[in-house]
């Protein structure tokens, strides 16, 4: 990595927000074998009192156990993450049926490999931005039934942000039907890029501009934490589960390591 003259700078946050349970999950990892490679995921869980945190953490569990067998530059990293929604989506399924519940959860996930070439997948409403500097270059768009009006032109985005069915999905991991996962890939990515993984508890606080400012401003750890604040403060007590994780393009510096202590060693589950 050091090659690339770039270093790698991240953090999650995690907040249960007004709610009596925690059924979002987040991590970042680094990979255990090949330095500069990274696997960022956010997983908002629906389903009842335990049924939406079973579902979210399978899929973090999932995502571990494929990411750490992966083997960068050998292996389609689309597939990877393909695999990861489709395991995730079966066993969430299984699930439901041995406890008799009804748990789904979204999945939004990046994968960075060494050199700056990035890969991701999302289904439902949790996004994934990526910026450079202060300017949206991409985010994901939400499978929810007020994306579809606004795509018809039924609502205007303003509107949909207090829509009454605004929380309604149209695809998510767990569902009767295989769920969407859609792809997106970034040839490469360098010293200005951050990218922003999160769950609607706190993008629907923000405008794009508020996030490119934050995080274009703050290093990831202090971002995190200004985010949640930030949104928590402005749910005004009504604050749905939280969750984010950024990944942080930085300038290679002699006295920093190429990536950064926030993201977690895999270990076998």
């Amino acid at each position: 990595m050091s090659k690339k003259g770039y270093r790698l700078s991240g953090a999650t946050g995690l907040h249960k927000g007004d709610r009596l349970y925690q059924q979002d999950q987040v991590g970042l990892f680094a990979h255990p074998r090949v330095a500069g490679c990274v696997l960022g995921v956010v997983a908002d869980g629906m389903g009842g009192r335990t049924g939406g945190r079973k579902a979210a953490d399978q899929v973090l569990l999932t995502a571990r156990q494929l990411f750490e067998r992966y083997v960068p530059h050998e292996e389609d990293p689309a597939a990877l993450l393909r695999q990861i929604g489709h395991e995730a989506h079966m066993v969430i399924k299984l699930t439901a049926i041995a406890a008799e519940q009804e748990p789904h959860s979204t999945l939004a996930a990046f994968l960075i490999l060494p050199g700056g070439a990035c890969h991701c997948v999302h289904t439902g409403d949790s996004r994934i931005y990526h910026f450079h500097g202060v300017t949206l270059l991409w985010r994901t768009i939400d499978h929810s039934y007020v994306q579809s009006l606004i795509a018809k032109g039924m609502v205007t985005p303003e509107e949909a942000e207090n829509h009454p069915q605004s929380n309604l999905l149209t695809g998510s991991l767990g569902t009767a039907t295989d769920p969407p996962l859609e792809l997106h890939h970034v040839r490469k990515l360098g010293v200005g890029d951050t990218l922003l993984a999160c769950s609607d508890g706190l993008w629907h606080y923000f405008t794009s501009d508020e996030l490119a400012a934050v995080l274009d401003t703050l290093p990831p750890p202090d971002a995190s934490k200004f985010l949640i604040d930030k949104a928590r403060t402005r749910a005004e007590g009504g604050g749905d589960n939280l969750s984010l994780v950024i990944v942080k393009f930085e300038p290679l510096e002699k006295d920093k390591p190429s990536i950064s202590s926030a993201f977690q060693p895999l270990r076998s589950q």
